[in-house]
């Protein structure tokens, strides 16, 4: 069931970022160097994804919404996955777990499509004709 509209998820995604690139000090992990970057990188990751998606708070829009989702579960999977992988278990592994559940069900839970003002605005032939 999909019940998260695009720009939330949007906003969401800027202020997870920003946390994800923060984390490592904040949670106190940064002197793990593996637990650090993909952290970091994630974070990275988010927010330039981001920036690039065609929905409301896009900022160059070329990344289709169902493309950013995808990319959102992978990611989670990905970083759920990573105390393991990468062998940082066992000094810390639940800021990555948690981020990367919730990276998948906000992939999983989010609309596919903006919402229908956006479409109308971004699609009408005056935004066409202004390009």
């Amino acid at each position: 069931m999909r019940f998260i509209p695009t720009r939330f998820h949007g906003i969401l995604d800027y202020i997870v970022g920003i946390f994800m690139i923060i984390a490592p000090w904040v949670l106190d992990f940064s002197d793990n160097d593996y637990a650090t970057w993909t952290m970091v990188i994630a974070g990275a990751a988010v927010l330039l994804q981001t920036v690039f998606t065609d929905f409301e708070v896009g900022l160059v829009r070329r990344i289709p919404m169902t493309s950013h989702l995808m990319m959102d579960f992978g990611l989670g999977v990905l970083l759920a996955l990573s105390p393991w992988l990468f062998g940082f278990a066992d000094r810390i592994y639940m800021p990555h777990l948690i981020l990367g559940i919730f990276s998948i069900l906000a992939s999983l839970t989010t609309h596919r499509v903006p919402s229908h003002s956006y479409k109308a605005e971004h699609t009408s032939p005056d935004h066409i004709r202004n390009m």
